[in-house]
């Protein structure tokens, strides 16, 4: 089963990635262009000045792009709903320190082409070498019961959007009761979802579950969390609760009924939630 889907290891494993020093000592690294960008302005010599300093920025780009792409490298490792990065920023951390490194040997420091591109080569070994380059590969979900892999593989990460969506509307209610059971229906879809993906064909059991239930409890926690804000009614906070009570029902009994490999009474049961959203203005 996924690791996304364990949401107390994947916050962890999200905050270790944010402030993980992996990639910091390329900040570090260019340091001594700053005092000797100085010096070769204090000598007037343009030519250096352009050189120290263009050096240092792009260094700074070098690092920048390589944390960024040790994060997304972290995502697609942890996360089976990830597609391989369209832009490969390790790759381009690499070849902009390895240019940069081969200009301020050439232009700064006065060596001959061919040890600067000596210099550049080394570089690039060593960022190929120390981080590797971005990963290429698209991940796969085999097909099942007439749906493609990418068609399974895309419902799945609209899906994963959708609970994220509930997620950060949930913020935005000023209620720890009901933010406990939107969290509770929150990490029961996750659970679903992985599910899904570790056994495909439960795909076209889950289907209906996937239109209806998550995007209706995307569309009632949204509208929940911009109306309460404007009003303090009890109907509507008890209006809200009553679906949720209907959710999370629906939500356990999905998951329960995908492992036990039963679909029939999940119809019935989403039948009466479509009602239930529909009475409720949602759907």
């Amino acid at each position: 089963m996924m690791n996304q889907f364990r949401k107390p290891k994947r916050l962890v494993a999200d905050l270790l990635q944010r402030y993980s020093p992996r990639g910091m000592l390329l900040y570090f690294l260019p340091a001594a262009l700053i005092p000797a960008t100085f010096i070769a302005l204090g000598k007037g010599q343009l030519l250096d000045i352009l050189v120290d300093a263009s050096g240092f920025a792009l260094y700074m780009l070098s690092a920048w792009c390589l944390r960024k792409g040790l994060q997304a490298e972290h995502l697609y490792a942890n996360n089976r709903l990830v597609r391989a990065t369209q832009k490969p920023l390790k790759t381009i951390a690499a070849v902009i320190a390895a240019l940069t490194t081969g200009m301020v040997a050439w232009l700064g420091v006065g060596h001959s082409l061919p040890v600067a591109l000596m210099f550049a080569g080394g570089a690039l070994l060593g960022m190929y070498l120390s981080y590797g380059f971005d990963p290429r590969a698209e991940k796969t979900i085999i097909a099942a019961h007439g749906y493609s892999g990418d068609e399974i593989l895309q419902a799945l990460e609209d899906s994963s959007r959708i609970v994220r969506s509930i997620e950060q509307a949930n913020k935005q209610i000023r209620n720890a009761e009901l933010n406990r059971r939107i969290e509770r229906i929150c990490e029961v879809a996750d659970s679903i979802l992985a599910e899904i993906e570790a056994d495909p064909k439960d795909f076209r059991r889950a289907r209906k579950f996937l239109n209806v239930y998550l995007d209706g409890a995307r569309q009632v926690t949204e509208g929940y969390a911009k109306t309460h804000q404007q009003t303090q009614s009890g109907e509507l906070e008890q209006n809200f609760r009553n679906v949720l009570d209907t959710l999370e029902e629906v939500f356990q009994e999905q998951h329960q009924k995908l492992l036990e490999d039963d679909v029939f009474d999940l119809d019935v049961k989403i039948e009466v939630l479509t009602t239930q959203l529909k009475r409720e203005g949602i759907l």
